[in-house]
């Protein structure tokens, strides 16, 4: 079938939702589908992309690592008749997830949505953010899964949290799978030398977006602190954005910066060689929808110390597989890391982390989802005008309120450069 995958976030992003799409794609793909890929432009995007259409895009929007779409171009439309998509799959409510909308409007075609984002927990990238700001989120995500045919929640936790809102469409938990084969590949031990640490080195290690909503102050606080009571430990830390600077001081008011390694973002095989130069996957993120880096640091062997969230209590078993925290409490946490440190080889552990990781195999996740698309271009299109109509209103509403808001940061700005220069000038 003829797939066609809408996202506001795409390889070379770092991040979940980029991850998902790149991993459904890949074994769509290679069962002999056809998947086009609708995303923004980012920076350092490869040169022979296949199959994927850029949209222009304001790149790192206010502070964030994410990108907005600005107005679609033409050549999109001309696109999808030539692909003639049979399914259109949004990842997103907003922005590209809106075109998915009008696109599946247009050409009467079935719509999948995954909710793969707590949107209400990204509101601090918008100027305004508030309480209400954060209902209207929640009100906007639940009214765009409605209009969908089917919705896909990452985990049991986010499908429970989606039937509470209000969503009404059919509700199918399909989390992202992983490619366990990647996760086999690589050496820790090269990877290792390659950044200076010692092969009997306790190596804590962390993946992923490197941004406030992932509740790094307090694992930084945590780690550094372990760091201070074991001398024989180093914390490893892949990805980019705006906690990169807070998390470095945090180690370095602990004295214990030069075991903090920070090298970026890392893509296959060297990064599957930073999972498994590491002893144990650290996590404190209570933002998630699905912890796809747990099951990526699983399917590498490695167990995982994390707090209990949604997403997270699906892949972590407590003395299980690894520790999962109910209290966000740093002794706790340290307590927890020393427990796998003392269980480091035990079989029983191994055997667990293993067993876990084959849940998430991507072959059978995306037989789950592959089952749901057969199921709905079995069925006939639903109509949905009214409600479609709606949700345009409700589009104009936003862009009025953007720019309200857009003119009140600039005012903002401008009186305190204002107050500013004049207290310059008093001094």
């Amino acid at each position: 079938m003829n797939i066609l995958m809408m996202t506001n976030t795409y390889l070379p992003h770092v991040g979940g939702v980029a991850r998902s799409v790149e991993s459904f794609t890949h074994e769509y793909r290679k069962r002999g589908h056809r998947v086009i890929v609708v995303a923004p432009e980012f920076e350092h995007v490869p040169e022979d992309e296949v199959d994927i259409i850029r949209l222009p895009a304001i790149q790192r929007f206010n502070g964030s690592d994410f990108s907005v779409v600005l107005p679609l171009p033409r050549f999109l439309s001309a696109a999808i008749e030539q692909f003639k998509p049979d399914i259109i799959h949004s990842h997103h409510p907003f922005l590209v997830g809106s075109t998915a909308l009008r696109v599946a409007h247009v050409y009467e075609l079935p719509l999948v949505f995954t909710h793969h984002t707590m949107y209400e927990q990204y509101t601090h990238y918008v100027p305004g953010d508030s309480a209400a700001m954060k209902r209207f989120a929640i009100k906007l995500a639940t009214h765009y899964a409605n209009m969908c045919d089917r919705v896909f929640a990452p985990s049991e936790s986010v499908a429970m949290v989606l039937s509470e809102r209000g969503v009404k469409a059919p509700v199918s938990v399909v989390p992202t799978g992983v490619h366990l084969d990647r996760f086999t590949q690589g050496s820790g031990s090269g990877f290792r030398k390659i950044i200076g640490i010692a092969e009997n080195a306790f190596l804590i290690g962390h993946i992923g977006r490197l941004a406030p909503e992932k509740n790094l102050i307090f694992l930084a606080e945590a780690l550094s602190a372990f760091l201070k009571s074991e001398s024989n430990a180093h914390v490893l830390m892949a990805g980019i954005g705006s906690a990169v600077e807070v998390i470095q001081r945090i180690f370095d008011r602990q004295g214990v910066a030069d075991r903090l390694h920070m090298v970026g973002i890392l893509e296959h095989p060297l990064l599957a060689s930073a999972y498994r130069a590491m002893d144990v996957f650290a996590f404190a993120s209570k933002s998630e929808t699905q912890g796809l880096v747990l099951a990526e640091a699983m399917a590498a062997g490695v167990p995982v110390v994390a707090l209990d969230a949604p997403g997270v209590r699906e892949v972590v078993v407590d003395g299980h597989n690894g520790k999962l925290l109910y209290s966000e409490d740093i002794e706790d946490y340290l307590t927890a890391l020393r427990w796998v440190q003392s269980h480091a080889g035990d079989k029983p552990l191994q055997d667990a982390v293993k067993e876990t990781a084959e849940l998430f195999s991507i072959e059978h996740t995306a037989d789950k989802a592959l089952s749901h698309y057969t199921q709905l271009l079995e069925q006939s299109f639903i109509q949905r005008r009214e409600q479609y109509h709606a949700w345009q209103g409700m589009l104009r509403l936003i862009e009025s309120e953007w720019a309200v808001l857009k003119g009140v940061t600039k005012a903002a700005s401008a009186a305190l450069q204002e107050g500013d220069a004049k207290d310059q000038s008093t001094q």
